[in-house]
């Protein structure tokens, strides 16, 4: 499924990979086989991609409710607007009803270990979004602690890591810790489920809005598009690990294309082995 418009239905906004229609106090956020990468979404879809995401958000938004309330009503058609009924066949398995709150413009990341961006700016500075961390850390080490390391838009539009602090200057102290101690919340109950099932989240990404003053936690949870999932069995220090989510996508771009326009495609072989595994962790998450 691509980014075709429902015919009259109020479309919210259109995401990189998502398109959200607007109920009044709901939501009906579309979950496409769009795919993104580097902030530029990518020529090729990835199949089902859109279902899977949605599923394993709900998974995780019934696991944690007892952390912070979620924005999700329900994922089942007959549940949704009856304006949206006409396209309840193109809609099922990849759309969820929600809850419409105030968006919180703050990326809520949570590494349990060292790799990506991450690795990067400690092979710099020693430090991670202004979190000093200890010497000679290899890639991929899991970390002491895991850390909140949140990110804001740039004037770019590219995501730019920040410290606690600047969140702090532009949301206020009390709402920035909150997000953090909720964000290291959710990764503790999410880490030690997967690890149960075989599974290491080394990090992960939320999103957060307010709905009559209450933290809601928004967007997706825990998907292979905002996570990096690795077999446990396979981890080891020193490499980027085999991954279930879209490191595969972008392993295959760091080695293949500059980060500037024209954005490739993807070849088969590749959008193959993403459709796997991402089929593959949600097996494994039950």
């Amino acid at each position: 499924m691509t980014s075709k418009p429902l015919p009259g239905l109020s479309l919210f906004k259109t995401g990189k990979v998502r398109d959200v229609y607007d109920f009044g106090s709901e939501l009906l956020i579309v979950a496409s086989d769009r795919i993104s990468a580097f902030d530029y979404i990518l020529p090729t879809l990835i199949p089902n991609k859109g279902k899977i995401l949605t599923q394993v958000s709900a998974f995780w938004f019934e696991r944690t409710g007892h952390i912070v309330p979620n924005h999700m009503i329900s994922i089942e058609t007959a549940d949704f607007p009856a304006s949206a009924q006409p396209y309840a066949a193109e809609l099922a398995g990849r759309s969820m009803l929600v809850k419409k709150t105030d968006l919180i413009e703050i990326e809520c990341v949570v590494r349990g270990y060292l790799i990506g961006t991450g690795w990067k700016e400690y092979q710099a500075t020693g430090e991670v979004c202004g979190i000093r961390l200890p010497k000679d850390l290899n890639l991929a080490d899991k970390l002491p602690e895991p850390i909140f390391t949140p990110a804001i838009k740039a004037r770019t539009g590219h995501d730019e890591n920040v410290s606690f602090d600047v969140v702090a200057d532009q949301i206020g102290t009390d709402l920035a810790a909150h997000l953090r101690s909720t964000s290291l919340a959710l990764y503790e109950y999410a880490r030690v489920y997967a690890l149960s099932k075989g599974i290491i989240i080394a990090d992960t990404k939320f999103e957060f809005g307010l709905l009559d003053g209450q933290l809601i936690l928004i967007d997706e949870a825990l998907t292979p598009d905002s996570s990096r999932f690795w077999p446990l069995e396979t981890y080891l220090p020193g490499i980027s690990p085999p991954s279930f989510d879209k490191q595969i996508v972008r392993d295959y771009l760091e080695a293949n294309w500059d980060k500037n326009p024209p954005v490739p495609g993807l070849p088969e072989e590749i959008v193959a082995k993403t459709v796997r595994e991402y089929e593959r962790l949600q097996g494994l998450l039950g």
